[in-house]
């Protein structure tokens, strides 16, 4: 396969996605928005939806690499977009839709998904890096979901599967508490595949996504399937946990969550 642009045509229509041949058949996929952590708004947010459909589609893809540009997977959804959920009835049934879309097309995508997790990982950027079926993160990665911290539940990803990967004890203590786990703590709870030094997740990253492109598609593709079938059986609970996470979004907790966070202090609730 050639390297060219001629390979990423299809790939052309996104703004806020990087996209490139990592290595031979490796597609990756860089979330770039760095002066503002990679945090997407209405647009990164649609393209963090399509994107898995676009490689699942592509013969030349085997594997997938996701990463953040620079120093930052992703800080999540700006605030931005939040506040235009909050008074936009159309557009918080839009976005809705690409949350519920992030997920799950990570989860039919046919192609095995690696994550290179570095520094924040929040939010959507957290379904993201935690959804891949390989996830490296550095040590001192910080991944948390945030949602309750905003006065919202916890729906995009967290119900469907934290409890899977690291017990249901773990993940109420960090989906309820809001408290940010290092890659090293991620790791040892089983949240993550592997955790490495922080200059060493983008190599071994792409590592992990070369073996994987090298290795029997149909085999590699047939077990993620089945074993995705876990997520799948939790899908009427990753429902609920969406729509209850949107409800959120009419009510008046994440009005002072949002101003919490603006005015960077700790949330009053009533």
């Amino acid at each position: 396969m050639s390297d060219d642009g001629d390979d990423l045509k299809r790939y052309a229509a996104y703004e806020q996605l990087k996209i490139d041949w990592a290595a031979p058949r490796v597609l990756r996929v860089t979330i770039s928005a760095p002066e503002r952590r990679n945090a997407v708004d209405t647009t990164g947010h649609r393209e963090l939806a399509e994107i898995w459909r676009d490689a699942d589609a592509d013969d030349r893809v085997r594997a997938v690499l996701v990463r953040g540009e620079g120093t930052a997977f992703s800080a999540g959804g700006d605030l931005a977009m939040i506040e235009e959920m909050m008074v936009d009835a159309g557009a918080r049934a839009r976005i809705m839709r690409e949350a519920r879309d992030i997920v799950m097309n990570i989860i039919n995508c046919a192609k095995p998904v690696v994550s290179a997790i570095q520094g924040p990982a929040v939010g959507a950027g957290a379904a993201v890096a935690l959804l891949a079926d390989i996830s490296i993160a550095g040590r001192h990665a910080k991944i948390l979901d945030g949602h309750t911290r905003l006065g919202v539940a916890a729906g995009d990803h967290a119900a469907i599967v934290w409890p899977l990967l690291c017990g249901m004890a773990k993940a109420k203590y960090y989906l309820l508490l809001n408290d940010v786990l290092t890659g090293e703590e991620a790791e040892r709870i089983g949240l993550v595949s592997v955790c490495v030094d922080d200059e060493e997740v983008h190599d071994r990253a792409l590592e992990v996504a070369v073996r994987l492109a090298e290795g029997s598609a149909q085999a590699l593709q047939f077990t993620k399937h089945a074993l995705n079938n876990w997520l799948r059986s939790a899908q009427p609970t990753f429902d609920a946990s969406l729509a209850l996470e949107f409800l959120g979004f009419t009510g008046p907790d994440v009005h002072e969550g949002v101003a919490a966070i603006r005015e960077k202090r700790a949330a009053k609730f009533g």
